[in-house]
């Protein structure tokens, strides 16, 4: 029997769990990836200043547990959960905001450590082979082949099969392939802010703040965050305007900002941290949307290679990973469709590795078909959420709209569902989760108002009633009070 095969290119997280996805799924798999192996003595515990910390919750762990509830215990092993958000306002005070009334948490992960798990476990599979500081220089998506560079030596080699995936990041290679190949409606927006990275090093071996919330300085225009690490620090990341960050121009400049915006983060970082933030290097901000995702029965792209996203909902990672559990039911649709594709038990045993071209082309067509327009949705909720961490947090209106939301959904779960449960902790779609939070708003909008004008007509009644005679007042009639709620 034929057994198909995938070159994947790139060996990030999405492209990792990719391999090891197609590996179960018995395809010979070829892994090629830019950078040096993460996992060789030499790269281990290096920082990358430019790499915004990770935070995985359901549609993550969704992903792994389908591949293996093995490899999910050893995730879950390296992740510290995170119950909510702890805000530190000017003043030195902190409160806390709980990100579900249930209790649940997302998890702080450390990229480095993720990756090394998935690589590992790739290369546990019979017929798998992985390639580092190997560069795409062509992709011919009719013949289905790559052409790749030895980054070491300068060797050019070419390699064919039955699919190809772009899991290539941002700048993907494949990515600008698959324009050349199919009408790719691309859109890439750089948003007017920046950001750069401090570390919150462990205090006397502990760490110096709450470990098990995501601490935020909301400034309206510009914040801080911090997540708990591993060995008791936090990698902090600043996210501002670039005029802001432009502005500071010397360590008088600097320190009065500090000063003036987290006067309680001086003590716990140290004055040299801080100066770091003339060296640390600064990034820049994107979100990427492109439609469609694929090409005939060819090749796809997956990840940020696809649908790249500001990092304000924390759902880059958790959206790639989906991205393949999803390719993985689709395929499974298509070689076993008297199964339940979407129940991971079901499948645990079933081969993708036979499929036809038409087969292929047909769970791709699918994919494309939902993909592009939930992680548009999902980049769409990430933006909106910048202005929620940065500002709103700190809003009467935004928390009294939270607890209602909290107390409705703790009474009837089914009904109402906050926005970032839905989000976080559920795998309703982005594009569900955003309709259904829409209708939401609408309704509980209606509902304050309704609440307010019976307030208002009752204050009235109350006031008519003891104060009316003397004042020469009168009870209004049922067709007025009807007026009142038309309006």
């Amino acid at each position: 029997m034929k057994q198909n095969k995938v070159i994947i290119v790139g060996g990030g997280l999405v492209g990792s769990l990719a391999a090891c996805y197609f590996a179960k799924r018995g395809w010979v798999v070829e892994l090629y990836e830019k950078r040096p192996d993460p996992r060789d003595p030499e790269n281990l515990g290096t920082r990358n200043l430019r790499s915004i910390n990770l935070a995985i919750s359901t549609r993550g762990l969704s992903a792994i547990n389908r591949l293996s509830p093995e490899v999910e215990k050893k995730v879950m092993d390296i992740v510290l959960p995170m119950y909510g958000r702890m805000i530190h306002n000017l003043d030195g005070s902190t409160a806390g905001q709980a990100y579900n009334v249930f209790g649940k948490a997302i998890n702080s992960v450390d990229r480095g450590r993720l990756n090394e798990i998935l690589l590992d476990e790739c290369e546990t599979f019979e017929g798998t082979k992985v390639f580092f500081e190997y560069s795409l220089e062509k992709c011919d998506m009719d013949a289905k082949t790559a052409t790749f560079k030895n980054l070491k030596t300068g060797e050019i080699v070419s390699t064919s099969g039955d699919l190809v995936i772009g899991a290539d990041g941002v700048h993907s290679v494949t990515r600008r392939f698959l324009q050349y190949y199919t009408k790719v409606n691309f859109e890439q927006v750089y948003i007017d802010h920046g950001y750069m990275e401090f570390e919150m090093r462990a205090k006397d071996g502990q760490f110096q703040m709450a470990k098990d919330h995501l601490h935020i300085w909301p400034r309206k225009t510009f914040m801080l965050i911090a997540l708990p690490n591993l060995d008791k620090s936090f990698t902090c990341t600043l996210f501002m305007p670039w005029s802001k960050f432009n502005s500071i121009k010397t360590e008088e400049d600097l320190n009065t900002f500090f000063k003036e915006n987290f006067p309680d983060s001086i003590p716990l970082f140290g004055q040299e941290e801080i100066n770091l933030y003339f060296t640390n290097p600064k990034g820049s901000l994107c979100y990427i949307k492109c439609s469609p995702h694929h090409y005939k029965g060819n090749a796809v792209i997956v990840g940020d290679a696809s649908h790249c996203t500001v990092p304000f909902y924390a759902q880059g990672m958790n959206c790639g990973f989906e991205d393949i559990e999803v390719l993985d039911t689709l395929l499974c649709q298509q070689a076993a469709p008297l199964i339940n594709s979407k129940d991971a038990e079901q499948c645990q045993n079933v081969k993708t590795s036979s499929l036809t071209s038409d087969q292929i082309e047909s769970a791709l067509i699918n994919y494309s078909a939902c993909r592009p327009r939930d992680s548009a949705s999902m980049i769409d909720l990430a933006m909106h959420n910048y202005i929620e961490m940065r500002h709103s947090v700190n809003t009467l209106s935004y928390k009294m709209r939270q607890w209602l939301e909290g107390k409705l959904y703790s009474i009837m779960p089914n009904t109402v569902i906050p926005l970032y449960t839905m989000v976080s902790f559920s795998k309703i779609s982005y594009t569900d989760a955003t309709k259904k939070w829409n209708r939401q708003t609408k309704a509980l909008q209606s509902m304050v108002s309704v609440f307010s004008k019976l307030s208002f007509i009752t204050a009235a009644t109350l006031l008519i009633r003891y104060s009316g005679p003397r004042m020469g007042l009168r009870m209004p009639s049922i067709s007025e009070i009807v007026k009142i709620f038309r309006k």
